[in-house]
């Protein structure tokens, strides 16, 4: 991947961060004990694949309707969905994979 790749990776995981948080607060809400409420990181994974899997379906119907010939839908348009959700689920594949790794290192781990 490419630094310009990776940047709007970065980028639209920081998007969806600050939508899982909230449109009122842009950092963490914060508990009563003025500590950080901790995110509810299974939630955030469950929203992260389902955008994932509504980018590939948007891409895939996109396609279809260019290929049943609908006017409306453009070349390029297509390509475009087609390559963003690739992308996505590239990001989300190397996501679980350095949490597996994560996993594997720390069950590895002498007690």
């Amino acid at each position: 991947m490419s630094t310009l790749q990776i940047q709007q990776v970065l980028a639209e995981m920081r998007a969806l961060q600050a939508r899982t948080l909230g449109p009122a607060s842009e950092t963490p809400s914060v508990a009563a004990g003025g500590a950080p409420a901790p995110a509810d990181f299974g939630q955030l994974l469950k929203d992260s694949m389902d955008k994932v899997a509504s980018m590939q379906n948007q891409a895939t119907a996109l396609a279809q309707a260019y290929e049943t010939g609908d006017k409306r839908v453009d070349l390029t348009q297509v390509m475009l969905e087609v390559q963003k959700a690739g992308l996505a689920f590239k990001a989300m594949t190397e996501v679980r994979n350095k949490l597996l790794d994560a996993y594997t290192q720390v069950m590895n781990m002498s007690v």
